[in-house]
């Protein structure tokens, strides 16, 4: 199998932390990280000129996670402001593994708060088995 590498920079998507990603004690939730790091993901399609939806209109097929390892390393909390990034680390023909990243951001710096790989597969939308991404596709997201 033949495994492409990309060279891009990573996405960076802003995000604000709300009363609805916090928990009991104040922090976000840990699985709200997940959603933040899909919604990343989407915005870095969307850069692409890649809309979900579009694409399982024409392609019949659809990405969905296959695997995910996360790693919490601080809690952010309610007004918060995040970057959140995706860089895709390998393309394959079926699937494709991203290095996600939510940073705080401050005035001065940025600090680490949750890291995550995250590996994504190519399915057909209509019977769920797994399938090859489409040559177009795969072009344009390396």
């Amino acid at each position: 199998m033949s495994t492409q590498r990309p060279s891009n920079a990573p996405f960076e998507w802003p995000l604000r932390i709300y009363w609805e990603d916090t928990d009991a004690g104040g922090i976000v939730f840990y699985a709200n990280y997940l959603k933040f790091f899909e919604r990343a993901r989407t915005e870095w399609l969307c850069t692409k000129g890649i809309g979900q939806q579009a694409l399982r209109d024409a392609t019949g097929g659809m990405f969905v996670v296959s695997d995910a390892q996360v790693r919490y390393l601080a809690p952010a909390r309610l007004d918060d402001e995040l970057i959140v990034t995706a860089s895709p680390q390998e393309v394959g023909r079926a699937s494709m593994t991203l290095w996600q990243q939510a940073f705080l951001k401050t005035p001065t710096h940025t600090t680490l708060l949750c890291e995550a790989t995250i590996r994504i597969g190519w399915i057909n939308a209509h019977s769920y088995k797994p399938a090859r991404i489409p040559p177009s596709l795969l072009e344009a997201l390396t």
